[in-house]
């Protein structure tokens, strides 16, 4: 079936239709379940079972923001992290740890909203739209990080706004709408520094999509990147200018050297990927501030850089995960992005939510780094079937969900520049997550690219379904 016109009644009155009764019930649901999930969590591990290995290395940054005016954290500026979560998780945490994973609980229901936009915006469908939202108030990943005190949850509703104002956009072709798109986007990218290059990637998506269109063919790409780069650029620059160190987030050297370049080596000499890490200086308390390369145990094995600065030490890591990976190139491709690609697709992800409901620890994951995810998957099921079981259920949702999105796909009814945007910006989160953080990517790394799967597998769903025209429920 052919895409109904812009113009038509139905498209118009989905275009002002900001909320429809039916959307409450999945909105009503998400909400229960992610307050129940946070009541057993706190109830049996108390507020640190909300708690992250990454979470202090949030908080510190932010209560100094919040309190002094200074993004600092051990006593230096901090180049690891942006202000986006810190500053959010500094003022929700001022009424307590739980009361900032409530407001996270918030935000993660915000989220299957704008997926119901999107959706409809995509498909002119109400019945896919409310599917979308139904499957992705259940997925997995969206349940379990909506009450860690960690960045997702936040970068995933303001990459939805902006998300949502760019797929108006391609239908109604309002530059003003764009410019909100692209404010959002660099909002996003203060949370999370993932989606650093995207920018430049959608300019590209829209210059061959409007082609066609000769008075929006440059002019859109440009207002998009004009309200998005100066933005990054002030972050930058205040980078620059307190250490010297021109990059948006250090992050990418401290993945680069002890991820990447770890991985290399511990593939070339056949030992365990811990091991090398450990060798590397890496040792994360899980109550620092997360700039590696200040803490004793790095210069412990780094003594030559006790004098050095930041900018120095994170230039040296720079170029010595360079150095190892174009000296090991196809040991790097293969172990740091094919196998990093494999498990940000397919790892199932079970693992937190087994340490917030079981209080178990996911020490199972650790071998399929060293032996390989059939080898591992062989292993597990002889040594831990129950563990193995838990596995397997939350990968039948996840290839389900995959399947029934590939079918959607297929669908003849998307608007196609919109359809290509939920593709598109799914395989850059796979491969940009995947690619940065090498032997380190998991499933989380894929929680950005679930809301255009759950819109996809809806839709899937209902060409499944044949549904008549006239019903609206999923």
């Amino acid at each position: 079936m052919q895409s109904r016109p812009f113009d038509s009644p139905t498209h118009a009155s989905l275009k002002s239709e900001w909320w429809t009764p039916r959307l409450a019930w999945p909105l009503l649901a998400a909400a229960v379940l992610r307050l129940v999930l946070l009541m057993i969590a706190v109830f049996r591990g108390g507020t640190r079972a909300l708690f992250d290995s990454d979470t202090f290395s949030y908080l510190e940054p932010g209560r100094n923001l919040l309190l002094h005016g200074r993004f600092f954290a051990d006593g230096v500026p901090d180049l690891v992290r942006t202000p986006g979560y810190p500053l959010f998780l500094a003022i929700t945490s001022l009424a307590g740890f739980p009361a900032a994973a409530v407001a996270n609980v918030l935000l993660s229901v915000f989220s299957i909203y704008l997926v119901w936009r999107i959706g409809r915006t995509a498909f002119d469908d109400n019945r896919i739209a409310l599917c979308a939202a139904w499957l992705f108030a259940f997925e997995p990943l969206s349940v379990i990080y909506s009450v860690l005190l960690i960045s997702d949850t936040l970068f995933l509703a303001i990459f939805l706004l902006s998300m949502e104002r760019l797929a108006v956009f391609l239908r109604e072709r309002r530059l003003r709408v764009l410019v909100a798109s692209g404010l959002w986007l660099a909002a996003a990218t203060y949370v999370r520094p993932v989606s650093y290059y995207l920018p430049v990637a959608l300019a590209l998506g829209l210059l061959v999509v409007l082609a066609r269109v000769p008075p929006m063919r440059w002019k859109a790409p440009a207002m998009l990147l004009i309200s998005v780069l100066p933005w990054l650029a002030a972050w930058q620059i205040r980078n620059w200018v307190e250490t010297g160190y021109g990059g948006f987030s250090s992050i990418t050297e401290i993945n680069r050297y002890f991820n990447i370049a770890a991985g290399v080596t511990a593939s070339v000499e056949h030992r365990p990927f811990l091991e090398v890490r450990h060798d590397l200086g890496f040792y994360k308390f899980a109550d620092q501030s997360g700039q590696i390369y200040l803490s004793e145990p790095y210069l412990a094995r780094h003594p030559e850089q006790a004098g050095w600065n930041q900018n120095q030490r994170i230039a040296f890591m720079r170029s010595e995960a360079d150095r190892i990976i174009r000296a090991h190139y196809g040991d790097y491709l293969r172990c740091c992005v094919l196998t990093p690609f494999f498990k940000t697709a397919f790892n199932p992800g079970e693992g937190n939510f087994s340490r917030l409901v079981i209080l178990r620890e996911d020490e199972q994951n650790s071998g399929l780094i060293d032996q390989g995810p059939v080898h591992w998957g062989i292993v597990l099921i002889k040594t831990n079937p129950r563990v193995a079981a838990e596995k397997g259920s939350f990968e039948v949702v996840l290839l389900g969900l995959y399947l029934l999105a590939a079918w959607g796909v297929f669908r003849n009814r998307p608007h196609k520049a919109t359809l290509w945007l939920l593709l598109g910006t799914s395989l850059y989160f796979f491969a940009v997550s995947a690619v940065a953080g090498g032997v380190g990517a998991d499933a989380r790394y894929r929680l950005p690219s679930m809301p255009y799967v759950c819109i996809l597998a809806a839709a899937g769903v209902q060409r499944l379904r044949s549904l008549p025209a006239g019903k609206e429920h999923c």
